[in-house]
């Protein structure tokens, strides 16, 4: 069953021995922030924070900071069984026979749960601040690094609609509180948010915001997740949690937001208006460099009685958002795979934060194979941010980093191997001359042959006898040979 709310899910937490709860006071601006991310590096758990300085409202942090709990936040087995989930939904056909019809029914009847469910009351507006009586300083909003420029919100799903369709959007980005009713608004070109300003701006008309800060776990990962723009945040969570958005309409702006949510923020952007935002303690493990963003003009805070506020800490890894990162990976391997056939496996290794590192395994079959599934891969929605992309040949399992590190090391010419070319880049790299731009490197680390221009002879790799690893491993228990790893 789908929680109901985030307080459903820390329930869940406790029962599992995967939440920890702090009463010992601390500070917003850095303290809690040294705690998660000590406990972030050790894979420790989720941590309440009871009693904060200067603040009413508990603050969560690193409810999604392992692998149990992203099994526990989309309430599955494991991360493949949402992929296999979506890849089951994806090979629906037109039935041809009364036998397929009543095969195709339980998943139409799944279907049917998907669709947001509108209310009329809901619990994130229990209480409502409007115009000179909002606030921001009420929420408990961290300042995470010692250079950041202040307090940022980190898990905010912000919901705006394009000015032309009426589509509808909900991303995930940061947001610094400038002041009682301001924040920068940080959307990078490339996403929907600052698609729909770009649209609104151009018409000269302002662009109404709301943020949801808080709601069930599924609704939060929904917002990050790299799904197409003309599929709705707010369907694709009820797909993944088999149960409805309830969504409640704002209150000072012609918008919809999660009913469940901790905190709502509901407001505008005027076109044109900019203010310098950052620098702020980024997930790359580097200050990401100021720059001037669209703000936020808050006209309306709205909150649960037993709100808690939740945020994440981002930094050098390993960290909260990489086991979210890890998600999205397992869970949209299957569309990969759908248009690129070839693929075995992929794996965003913790260190390449999610677009500077990708690892890939194929089932390489002719010539120059392995170039066309880098140039697709770049081709790909989000994946277009990829840096470095590393191939290897299908038996290598490229979830663990040494042997693709080994392979590659082994298996690569630089003059035959490696392509470099040039495309968009994360707005958060810094390494490129320019912002948004720069060059991207393919290693091909496959095995060569002569369709590939190599004639030696390429070696075997060293493998054991297969009946002797077997043997040994049923002696091993006598042997009494300590490891610290298998």
């Amino acid at each position: 069953m789908a929680y109901k709310d985030l307080h459903a899910f820390l329930k869940r937490l406790d029962e599992k021995k995967e939440l920890v709860r702090i009463t010992e006071p601390l500070d917003p601006y850095l303290e809690i922030a040294e705690v998660t991310d000590r406990t972030s590096k050790g894979f420790g758990p989720a941590l309440l924070f009871e009693n904060v300085k200067g603040s009413k409202f508990p603050v969560l942090t690193n409810a999604f900071g392992s692998f149990s709990r992203m099994h526990m936040a989309l309430e599955v087995e494991s991360l493949d069984a949402v992929a296999e989930q979506i890849q089951e939904f994806m090979e629906i056909e037109k039935p041809d026979s009364i036998l397929k019809k009543l095969k195709l029914l339980p998943k139409l009847a799944k279907m049917a749960n998907i669709f947001p469910k509108e209310v009329t009351k809901a619990p994130c507006q229990d209480v409502v601040y409007t115009g000179d009586d909002v606030d921001l300083g009420i929420i408990p909003v961290l300042t995470t690094w010692p250079g950041d420029a202040g307090p940022f919100i980190t898990l905010p799903l912000v919901i705006t609609k394009n000015p032309e369709t009426g589509m509808r959007n909900m991303g995930m980005y940061r947001m610094q509180v400038f002041d009682k009713n301001t924040t920068g608004m940080h959307w990078h070109r490339h996403k929907g948010g600052a698609y729909h300003y770009h649209l609104a701006e151009k018409k000269g008309q302002r662009l109404e915001v709301a943020v949801a800060i808080g709601p069930d776990p599924v609704v939060t990962y929904a917002a990050t997740a790299p799904i197409p723009d003309e599929m709705d945040e707010f369907m694709f969570a009820g797909f993944l949690r088999q149960s409805p958005v309830e969504y409640v309409k704002c209150k000072t702006v012609d918008l919809e937001v999660p009913a469940n949510s901790m905190f709502v923020l509901e407001g505008y952007v005027d076109p044109g208006e900019r203010r310098r935002e950052g620098p702020f303690g980024d997930h790359t493990g580097y200050y990401s460099l100021a720059d001037d963003y669209p703000v936020f003009h808050v006209t309306a805070l709205t909150h649960r009685k037993d709100a808690v506020y939740p945020a994440t800490l981002v930094g050098p890894p390993p960290m909260e958002d990489c086991f979210m990162g890890k998600a999205t990976e397992r869970i949209f391997l299957p569309l990969i795979k759908k248009q690129l056939p070839e693929v075995v496996d992929m794996n965003l290794p913790l260190e390449g934060v999610f677009h500077n590192l990708c690892f890939v395994s194929i089932d390489k079959r002719y010539p120059g194979q392995t170039r066309k599934v880098m140039y697709a891969l770049w081709g790909l929605g989000q994946m277009m941010f990829t840096k470095i992309i590393v191939i290897v040949d299908k038996d290598v399992n490229v979830q663990n980093t040494s042997e693709v590190l080994w392979r590659l090391g082994n298996n690569v010419d630089p003059r035959r191997d490696i392509v470099i070319l040039e495309g968009p880049l994360d707005a958060l790299d810094h390494s490129s001359p320019t912002a948004f731009y720069g060059a991207k490197m393919g290693i091909d680390a496959t095995k060569k042959g002569p369709d590939d221009g190599h004639f030696r002879e390429w070696p075997d790799s060293l493998t054991m006898d297969p009946e002797v690893k077997r043997k040994v491993a049923a002696l091993w228990p006598k042997l009494g040979i300590p490891l610290t790893k298998k």
